[in-house]
């Protein structure tokens, strides 16, 4: 039987924290840039930052603690404060203009659960993490670019 699923985006208190000028996982400000239009997802909101807009781009750790596992990376956040995208199984708009993502599970322990890594399109998602989460080994999915394995949110079993 599959897992119900919810789409998690970062917490409000840590995008509030990095566009006031909290550090990220290097301990560095985000950088402030200002958006072309074409490809610029914030992790809060699930939306792309609009042409000229301003956004952040920092290094993000989706973990709660530094371990061999954690990965980091680049992420991109509105400058200013966004809505949070809800904790629904509705696929956030971001995904839909995008053509693949990479689908991980991971335990209890925020290790990668080997054999559930999936390069999935928008429209297969929502059953892929399902299916991951259906596993009685794996506790989360995270979403990831397919290209650049930039974290975009957190899948969780409702």
């Amino acid at each position: 039987m599959a897992a119900s699923i919810k789409f998690v985006s970062m917490s409000t208190a840590l995008a509030r924290g990095y566009q006031t000028g909290s550090v990220d996982a290097n301990g560095q400000k985000p950088e402030r840039h200002v958006s072309d239009g074409d490809g610029v997802p914030c992790r809060h909101c699930q939306e792309d930052v609009a042409a000229g807009e301003p956004y952040l781009v920092l290094n993000y750790r989706p973990f709660p603690a530094p371990q061999p596992y954690a990965e980091t990376g680049p992420i991109f956040l509105h400058a200013d404060p966004c809505p949070r995208f809800p904790e629904v199984a509705e696929l956030p708009p971001v995904f839909a203009v995008r053509k693949l993502f990479l689908l991980k599970g991971y335990n209890a322990q925020d290790r990668i659960v080997y054999g559930t890594g999936q390069l999935v399109p928008p429209a297969e998602i929502n059953a892929s993490a399902a299916a991951i989460l259906a596993r009685s080994d794996v506790a989360y999915v995270h979403a990831r670019s397919a290209y650049n394995n930039c974290f975009q949110c957190r899948i969780e079993r409702v």
